[in-house]
C-alpha cells in the first residue's frame, strides 16, 4: 500500500472503488451499444426466423347461447412509473408510456330464458319475453394497435434485462390497459345499447313470424 493510499480514510477508499466500478459498468454498456450500431453488423450477424411450433390442439368446445349485441372500441394511454426507495431514477427505476387499444363486447345470455319467461296469447299475435340484463365480456387487447411509446429504465434495470428471460416485459402495462378499458366500458352505457339492439332484433324476428305486438322486458 502506497503512502497516499494510507492517508485516505476508509470512506474515501470505498467511494473511489464505487466510482471505479460504475465507470467500468458504463464503459461496458456503451461498448455494447457501439457494437450494436456498427455499420454492416446486421448483415454480418443476420438472423433468420423459423416457425417450429407444433399443431394447435383442441382442448374443448363450448356451445354459445349469448347474443353479442354491441361492441365498444377503446384506447387508453398508460403511464406506469416504478421508483426505488433511496435510489435516483437514473440508477434504479422504470417508466413506461404505453398506448393500449382493445374491444369490449356486451351480450345478452339467451340461454337463461326459460318457458316461464315467454308468454304468448291464444291468437299468437302478442308475445312478451323477459330477458336477463346485458352483461359485459372480458376486454380484449388488440396487439396490432397497442404499442409502447417510450421506455425509461435505470442503469440497474438495464443490466437486469441482460440476464432476464423476458427482457423489457410489457405485461404490467398491458394488465393496466385491460383494467382501464374494462372500467371505461362500465361507464360507457354499452350494456344499455346491447339491450336496445337485442330488443330491436327480437321484435323484428317475431313480427316477421306474424306477431303484431312484441314486448321485451329485462330483469334478474
Amino acid at each position: 500500500m502506497t503512502t497516499s493510499e494510507r492517508r485516505l480514510p476508509g470512506w474515501a477508499r470505498f467511494m473511489t472503488l464505487a466510482v471505479a466500478a460504475i465507470v467500468l459498468v458504463l464503459a461496458l454498456l456503451f461498448a455494447g451499444i457501439r457494437l450494436a450500431v456498427l455499420p454492416g453488423i446486421k448483415d454480418l450477424f443476420g438472423t433468420e426466423t423459423h416457425d417450429r411450433s407444433g399443431p394447435a390442439l383442441l382442448k374443448s368446445i363450448q356451445d354459445m347461447s349469448r347474443y353479442d349485441a354491441a361492441s365498444g372500441n377503446f384506447q387508453v394511454v398508460v403511464d406506469l412509473d416504478k421508483d426505488a426507495k433511496f435510489l435516483p431514477d437514473a440508477i434504479r427505476g422504470t417508466r413506461t408510456l404505453y398506448v393500449g387499444a382493445g374491444t369490449v363486447d356486451a351480450y345478452v345470455d339467451l340461454g337463461r330464458v326459460g318457458e316461464k319467461d315467454v308468454t304468448v296469447d291464444g291468437d299468437r299475435t302478442s308475445a312478451t319475453i323477459r330477458l336477463p340484463h346485458a352483461r359485459l365480456g372480458r376486454p380484449a387487447l388488440d396487439p396490432d394497435h397497442s404499442y409502447a411509446v417510450s421506455k425509461q429504465r435505470g442503469l440497474l434495470d438495464r443490466l437486469g434485462d441482460l440476464f432476464s428471460d423476458n427482457p423489457n416485459s410489457e405485461q404490467a402495462v398491458q394488465r393496466l390497459a385491460v383494467r382501464h378499458i374494462g372500467d371505461a366500458a362500465k361507464r360507457s352505457g354499452l350494456t344499455a345499447r346491447a339491450e336496445k339492439n337485442t330488443t330491436d332484433m327480437l321484435q323484428g324476428l317475431l313480427r316477421s313470424l306474424g306477431f303484431t305486438e312484441v314486448h321485451i322486458a329485462y330483469g334478474p
